[in-house]
């Protein structure tokens, strides 16, 4: 179960990184909640949770360059080695999680992480490895995880051949839970192959008689069964294999196969017209399947045995000129194969998934090809080889979009350097009119005179402007010789102009302190205003200083990563080119194995259908 296999490793290593960053844990000693804090770590998860695995890497490698994983550094590096093995890198990732976990004080987490890494590398065709990683657990897991890894240390056994101590393992299974089915069938196939068939096929066929309650189970019922009835029919008992065979249902994965069984236990006991029943239904079911093109051969054979043997020659006529059609079309798929159009096809079907472990190719191109191509997914070693070849075809176009970036950026660049080199003396022109030390040397100024004018208490010193034209009139007009006549009418002018002096200096006095405060105030913005502009200043001309030295680091960086662009560029496209005629020497070695088989029962079809001529020859003298 792949997929659930996958989704639940990603999972857990979620877990781990806030189990193995020392999170607090809740009083219940379940870990909390991890809090992002750094930003970078944030847009690394965000790239992971979109399952764009990697873009996330790429973040991860810079920000951890950088420096910026302060706070998740134990985390990240968790999170990384999760990434690298979905893109294959085992050895890397299992560095990363035995550093990390080592001194983790926690064995379930330990344990768990050890049986995750056991399944990825067993599915990925890692049988040592995966052995190593499960001799690494050092206590019982959960349910129902101790009974998968139980079955999964089984499964590898049997595919070492290490087959008694498979059968001892599973042996001491206990309990029926959703994995001892499993377990019963490979119990069953580890007896059958060490040779003790008898028990065997007791186990078998108790498990093939077993309920089923979902797909799964009735799969694993139906795959029994054909394995326990074939195993009968090559141990001599037809009518046993005949009623096992029939326990597998019509149509289903394994019916094709089972129906052709059937027929061949009944024509075992000379029921050819029995047999003809089920060959009968296969020979209208597609001819891709071997089981299929096998009945092609059955029907006639048991209609010759039936004395039917005008039906018999048409039946085998039909046959080659299947088998010739289908050779044809073979013939074509391999043309594609090897001329890389096929592969190019079924990529482009699938451009915008993710890429690593968990992508499967969800639709197939349009054509009479992508008929074999659903026999060529199903197994472990194309869809392995397809997903490296995916990889590495999204790596070469990856490098492909950066090496035009390179130019982008140079373009920028260059737009930058005119767009300084312009504006440059506008700026120093600009500086040298804004004469900032006289500024402060005025600003000096005037705090001391603004101390002094509180230190007299100086109110005529805060008069507004037309206030002091008020008072300068009123003091010239007392200094009149006319005003000091000793005449009423310069006594009552002098009596106004010292009512109008006192109430200037009546309201002068008042304000005094609102006045002061103002100007303080306004001095201090005009304190701060000026230190600012003085930073401003020492930034501008550092920038100034900086910019060429900015423009000329970030030239040699887009000139130093052009040729590395390029040497990675080559070097992933020779690995494609190896890794796509990997891919090609599967498919076609596939597709010429149908071929070879096709011709096989070609040459079998005509040998019987020459044996029909004879035979009609020498019974009357006319072919059928």
């Amino acid at each position: 179960m792949p997929a659930r296999s996958l989704s639940a490793f990603f999972l857990w290593v979620m877990l781990l990184t806030a189990t193995a960053s020392g999170l607090v844990r809740a009083a219940d000693g379940r870990p909390q909640a991890t809090v992002v804090q750094d930003p970078q770590y944030g847009e690394v998860l965000y790239y992971f949770y979109q399952e764009d695995y990697f873009p996330a890497i790429v973040r991860l490698l810079a920000a951890r360059q950088q420096g910026q994983l302060g706070h998740h550094d134990a985390e990240a590096e968790l999170l990384l080695g999760g990434l690298y093995l979905s893109y294959g890198q085992h050895r890397h990732a299992a560095g990363i999680f035995e550093r990390l976990l080592a001194d983790n004080a926690d064995p379930a987490v330990r344990d768990r992480t050890w049986f995750f890494l056991a399944r990825i590398w067993q599915q990925r065709g890692y049988a040592e490895e995966a052995l190593q990683a499960l001799g690494n657990i050092q206590h019982e897991l959960p349910q129902p995880l101790q009974w998968e890894r139980l079955n999964l240390r089984a499964q590898i056994l049997i595919e070492r051949g290490d087959y008694a101590q498979a059968i001892d393992m599973l042996s001491a299974w206990r309990g029926r839970t959703e994995w001892s089915g499993y377990a019963r069938f490979n119990l069953g196939v580890a007896l059958a192959r060490s040779g003790q068939l008898e028990l065997a096929t007791g186990i078998l066929d108790e498990l093939g008689q077993q309920a089923a309650w979902n797909e799964e189970t009735v799969a694993l019922r139906d795959k029994t069964n054909l394995a326990l009835g074939y195993a009968y029919l090559q141990g001599g008992q037809p009518r046993a294999a005949k009623s096992v065979l029939q326990r597998v249902r019509l149509n289903g994965p394994f019916s094709n196969k089972a129906l052709l069984g059937i027929g061949w236990a009944e024509a075992e006991v000379e029921n050819y017209d029995r047999a003809l029943v089920p060959w009968v239904e296969l020979r209208g079911r597609s001819l891709l399947d071997p089981a299929v093109q096998e009945s092609m051969l059955a029907v006639p054979y048991a209609m010759a045995k039936l004395d039917s043997i005008s039906q018999a020659a048409d039946y085998y006529l039909d046959a080659i000129e299947a088998f010739y059609e289908e050779g044809n079309r073979i013939d074509r798929t391999i043309d594609a194969l090897r001329s890389g159009a096929l592969l190019t096809a079924l990529l482009s079907q699938d451009t915008g998934s993710t890429t690593g472990w968990q992508w499967t190719l969800s639709d197939l191109p349009e054509g009479s090809e992508s008929r074999y191509l659903f026999s060529l997914l199903a197994t472990h070693e194309f869809q392995e080889a397809l997903k490296n070849y995916r990889d590495l075809d999204y790596l070469a176009r990856n490098l492909a979009d950066w090496q035009d970036s390179l130019d982008v950026y140079e373009n920028m660049l260059h737009t930058r350097t005119l767009a300084y080199r312009s504006r440059l003396p506008v700026v120093e022109q600009s500086l040298s009119r804004a004469d900032l030390e006289s500024m402060v040397d005025s600003k000096l100024a005037l705090d001391t005179r603004v101390e002094r004018i509180a230190g007299e208490r100086d109110t005529l010193a805060l008069a507004s402007e037309r206030e002091f034209e008020l008072w300068g009139e009123i003091a010239s007009m007392e200094n009149r010789a006319a005003l000091n006549a000793d005449i009423p009418e310069a006594r009552e002018v002098r009596q106004k102009l010292g009512l109008l002096k006192g109430v200037l200096i009546w309201r002068l006095d008042k304000q005094y302190r609102e006045r002061l405060y103002e100007l303080r105030r306004k001095l201090r913005d005009t304190g701060e205003a000026l230190v600012v502009a003085q930073r401003s200043r020492r930034q501008i001309d550092q920038s100034m200083r900086d910019e060429p030295q900015t423009f000329a680091a970030f030239g040699e960086r887009i000139d130093g990563l052009a040729p590395r662009i390029a040497s990675l560029a080559a070097r992933v496209d020779k690995v494609r080119i190896r890794q796509q005629q990997y891919l090609q020497d599967i498919a076609i070695g596939e597709m010429q194995a149908r071929k070879d088989r096709l011709d096989t029962y070609t040459v079998q079809a005509r040998f019987a259908l020459a044996a029909i001529y004879d035979r009609s020859s020498s019974a009357g003298g006319a072919s059928p």
